[in-house]
This record gives C-alpha cells, sequence and structure tokens, in this order.
C-alpha cells in the first residue's frame, strides 16, 4: 500500500518545519486495514518521529476520516495538522475541510507555501487560487492541506529504512477513540466511460476535409 503523493508532501512540509528548530515531533496517522502499517513505515522512514495507525476494516469515508482525526487531535493535543489535499482514488477533497469545522480552526486549503511563526503563533499559507494567489494568515491551532507546489518530498534513506523498523507505531481502533463508523453515503453505480471509435487511415487531404466535414460535421 503506497501513500497518497499529496499526503508525502505533508509529511515533507511537517518534516522541514521540524528541522527548522519550529516542531518538537512529527506524527504520522493512517486509517484503514492492517497494510496502512506499511504506508506509516515509509513515513517514519521518511523521518516521521512515531505513527499512529487507525485500524478499521470498513470503507472510510471523509465525514469518518475527519471524525476520527478530530478524536486523536484530542489527545495528542498538536498546534498544526497538515494533510494532503484529497485522496487519489476518489478526489473527494473533503476531509481538510471538515476537520477543521469540526474542530473549529482556521484552515488553508491548496497549500502552495508555509511559513510558521511560532513567536506570534501564527502560520501563514499561499495558495493558489483562479485569479492568481492568495495569502492566508492563520492564528493557531490550524489546519493545511498540501498541493503539488509546496515541496518535493525525500526519498527515504536506507539507514532510516532500517531505523523505521524500530519507532513506534501507536494502534487505535474506532471504539478506542469513541468513534462510532457508519456508510453516510451509497455508491449507486459505477460505470465506464464509453470506448473510443477505432482510428482511420486517410489517403489524401481531400478525403480527410470531406470525412472531417460530412461524418464529423466539425467543418
Amino acid at each position: 500500500m503506497s501513500m497518497n503523493p499529496f499526503c508525502e508532501i505533508a509529511l515533507e512540509e511537517a518534516l522541514r518545519i521540524r528541522e527548522s528548530g519550529l516542531a518538537s515531533e512529527v506524527v504520522a496517522v493512517s486509517m484503514g486495514p492492517p497494510p496502512c502499517v506499511d504506508t506509516l513505515r515509509t513515513g517514519l522512514a521518511m523521518g516521521a518521529d512515531r505513527g499512529v495507525h487507525v485500524e478499521a476494516g470498513d470503507t472510510l469515508h471523509p465525514l469518518a476520516v475527519a471524525k476520527l482525526l478530530k478524536a486523536l487531535i484530542d489527545v495528542e493535543k498538536p498546534q498544526l495538522l497538515i494533510l494532503g489535499k484529497q485522496a487519489i482514488d476518489d478526489d473527494c477533497n473533503q476531509t481538510g475541510q471538515m476537520v477543521a469545522g469540526l474542530l473549529n480552526w482556521p484552515q488553508g486549503t491548496f497549500a502552495s507555501k508555509v511559513v510558521l511563526d511560532k513567536q506570534k503563533q501564527v502560520v501563514t499559507v499561499d495558495r493558489e487560487v483562479d485569479g492568481g494567489l492568495e495569502t492566508l494568515c492563520l492564528d493557531l491551532p490550524a489546519v493545511i492541506t498540501t498541493d503539488l507546489r509546496l515541496n518535493q518530498p525525500r526519498y527515504a534513506t536506507l539507514p532510516n529504512i532500517m531505523k523505521a523498523k524500530s519507532k513506534v507505531i501507536k494502534k487505535f481502533t474506532p471504539s478506542d477513540l469513541n468513534v462510532t463508523i457508519k456508510s453516510d453515503l451509497e455508491i449507486v453505480q459505477v460505470t465506464e466511460p464509453p470506448k473510443r471509435k477505432a482510428g482511420v487511415i486517410v489517403s489524401s487531404v481531400d478525403e480527410l476535409i470531406d470525412k472531417l466535414k460530412n461524418e464529423a460535421r466539425v467543418l
């Protein structure tokens, strides 16, 4: 099980914040079946200090993930939650916004630059919008979701991969966190897009123009 690339970027940004001396610890979190531990080990090999695995066999929709994150935050008491802007399987782009709403924390989504001021207890986020760049100043604690242009994630080195095997991964279940998982949406149908017709080879420009005009009717 591989890590969502947006979450890789989020983890990289957290590691850079810690390396700059503005954070004392980076905790990686994954939710789902037991293979999620492999994803956490990847995060630990990149440099996270410890991991948290919320083991859940059921399909987790964004609201359920947000509720579990909120419960974990009540336990861990972090000042900054950084996560990828969206999953790459369902492309929902909802979890960050939902957890910010549940926590009543300010949020900066689609971050392309993050500057943390620990003394003032604020974080400045640049985010891409249709008209250019928008800059937000958020009071801590806050939620940030990351976009592709924020950074380039590092590769895990062999020594760090070996060290990751001994790092702590704490396990929870939804019941441990007093969260009830229930399906709040139903997938009614999934269909493939219509197959494209095979192309044809024309023998002349005149034949091409004729087909575009009389068959495709684009001229």
